[in-house]
């Protein structure tokens, strides 16, 4: 969303691609766009094994791929396409257009040797093929996603940490904010689990379910309302507005925490994701936010613990590049090569 903010406000014309939930997210906060559905990864967590988890799922991935380069060629034939920035999708790349690929993730970390040498190597393949590569991240310590987000790469630019949200000084007022995302069933698990426990609870509990096809408020306990999904600005100012944030550790939800300066934090990393294990770990390592693994969440012992750790202190942009500075040189070269 920064960067799709920053771009319409250069006055260039933004086509969005996206599926699933974050299409349906897209298409609320940027409804005066286009939007095309993309083919979706379809990733699923069923059990707690990373290796199990995505082994399985290998050829629906690279079949995904496949079908966004395929789908690529009619969009950029479509709609006169002029370069092209990828979240996180391999096949957005082409060869006549300069094309961006962002992640966080240059290191991707599977419990297995031989296994995670062959996953970055392929990683690094496929990055290596588009124009340049931009991670939200510092390029120094102290980073936010620590070995994750770093390595010895060529066309690397360093963009400091994204978010779609704002700081304000508020005092908080809410008890206990719970956000949730990522993919099923292990986002229902989870949300199931905390409102269970949290009945259990004198505190009052506001979910954010993060679920974008309707829009639903439910009260469903005397101190437990739950919303279907929040747009960014009622998101910003809920978070703002609570003593305690559970979420997933996941490194969007990092950012958002982050830019917001958020002290009192609960990671949950979503079971057989090693990104969020690792980075829940990290920061609970840090003593600056807890963590507990779903499998033996206990909110009760969680909010208890809470308060020997810490939070975040904004962190300094030093020697990194802005987003915006490299926005400006990516089109300045896109207007001398055109």
């Amino acid at each position: 969303m920064p960067i799709i903010n920053y771009l319409l406000q250069q006055g260039i014309e933004v086509i969005i691609g996206s599926d699933g939930n974050a299409l349906s997210l897209l298409q609320k906060e940027y409804p005066q766009l286009t939007h095309i559905e993309l083919p979706s990864y379809n990733i699923t967590y069923k059990t707690s094994n990373m290796f199990m988890n995505i082994a399985p799922q290998v050829p629906k991935i690279l079949n995904a791929i496949r079908l966004e380069r395929k789908l690529l060629e009619t969009i950029i034939s479509q709609y006169k396409i002029d370069a092209i920035i990828s979240d996180n999708r391999y096949g957005l790349q082409h060869s006549s257009l300069p094309s961006v690929f962002m992640t966080h993730q240059l290191n991707i970390i599977v419990p297995n040797k031989l296994v995670s040498n062959w996953v970055r190597k392929m990683n690094q393949r496929y990055i290596q093929q588009f124009t340049a590569c931009w991670v939200p991240d510092y390029p120094n310590e102290p980073s936010l996603a620590g070995e994750l987000s770093h390595g010895n790469w060529k066309n690397i630019t360093y963009v400091g940490p994204l978010s779609r949200l704002s700081h304000q000084h508020q005092a908080a007022q809410n008890d206990i904010l719970v956000v949730l995302s990522g993919p099923e069933p292990q986002r229902s698990i989870l949300e199931q689990k905390i409102i269970a426990q949290a009945k259990t609870i004198d505190r009052q509990f506001v979910i954010v379910s993060g679920q974008t096809k309707t829009y639903e408020v439910e009260q469903l306990e005397p101190n437990i309302k739950r919303y279907s999904y929040m747009t960014s600005q009622n998101l910003n100012a809920s978070i703002l507005n609570s003593k305690v944030i559970i979420a997933r550790s996941g490194y969007s939800t990092l950012m958002d925490l982050v830019q917001l300066q958020c002290q009192q934090v609960i990671f949950i990393p979503t079971p057989g994701q090693t990104e969020q294990e690792f980075l829940a770990k990290r920061f609970y390592e840090k003593k600056q936010f807890y963590y507990q693994n779903q499998k033996d969440l206990n909110l009760t012992l969680a909010l208890k613990e809470l308060k020997k750790f810490s939070g975040l202190s904004p962190y300094t942009t030093e020697n990194s590049s802005t987003l915006e500075d490299t926005i400006d040189n990516f089109l300045t070269q896109l207007a001398t090569n055109s």
